[in-house]
C-alpha cells in the first residue's frame, strides 16, 4: 500500500511539474512545411520566407510579444549574442512581433540586433506560423527552427535569457 502511495504522489508530482513548467521544445517529427509567407523588416523591406528557407541552411524564426519590453529584450539579446555562433552553423535569425516598422526599427537599432525584425502589425506572420496570441492580440513567445522549408523544431514557450543557447542544441539536433 505504501509503494502505490508514492508511486501516485510522485506522479503527481511530476505531472504538476510539467503544468508549471509550460510546454517544452521539441523535435517535430515529422518535419512540416514552413509558412511561405510575406512580412515587412525594421527597413521597410519585403521579407519572403520561402527564399530566406531556400537561401539558409537554417531559420529560426522567433515570435515575441513586444518590441523594447523586458522579457523580449532579453530574448533579442540572448540571440544578438550568439547570432556569431548560430551563424556559424548556417542559422539565419528574424524576428516577428505585432509591432510597427517603426517600432521594429527602434528596437533593433537600440540594441544593435545584427538581425532582421518583421512588423507583423496585421498578425499575417504570427497566423501562418499558428503563433497563439495573448487576450490583447500580440503574439505569444516561441521559436521555430527550419531546415530545407520544413519547420524541423519548435519551442512553444520560447526562452528570453537562454533563446541561443536552445536554439543552438536544436540545430545541432538537426543536422
Amino acid at each position: 500500500m505504501k509503494k502505490s502511495i508514492a508511486a501516485v504522489f510522485s506522479l503527481t508530482l511530476l505531472a504538476a511539474a510539467s503544468v508549471i513548467a509550460g510546454p517544452k521544445a521539441v523535435k517535430v517529427d515529422p518535419p512540416y512545411a514552413a509558412p511561405a509567407i510575406e512580412g515587412t523588416d525594421q527597413t521597410g523591406k519585403v521579407v519572403k520566407f520561402a527564399d530566406l528557407y531556400k537561401d539558409n541552411k537554417f531559420v529560426l524564426v522567433y515570435f515575441y510579444p513586444k518590441a523594447d519590453t523586458p522579457g523580449c529584450t532579453k530574448q533579442g539579446c540572448s540571440l544578438r549574442d550568439g547570432n556569431a555562433e548560430l551563424a556559424k552553423k548556417g542559422v539565419k535569425i528574424v524576428g516577428v512581433s505585432a509591432d510597427t516598422v517603426e517600432a521594429q526599427k527602434a528596437f533593433a537599432e537600440k540594441y544593435t540586433f545584427p538581425f532582421q525584425l518583421i512588423a507583423d502589425k496585421d498578425g499575417k506572420v504570427i497566423d501562418a506560423f499558428k503563433v497563439a496570441k495573448r487576450p490583447n492580440g500580440m503574439a505569444s513567445r516561441e521559436a521555430f527552427l527550419v531546415k530545407d522549408g520544413k519547420v524541423v523544431w519548435h519551442d512553444p514557450a520560447a526562452a528570453t535569457e537562454k533563446q541561443a543557447e536552445d536554439a543552438l542544441k536544436a540545430v545541432e539536433e538537426a543536422k
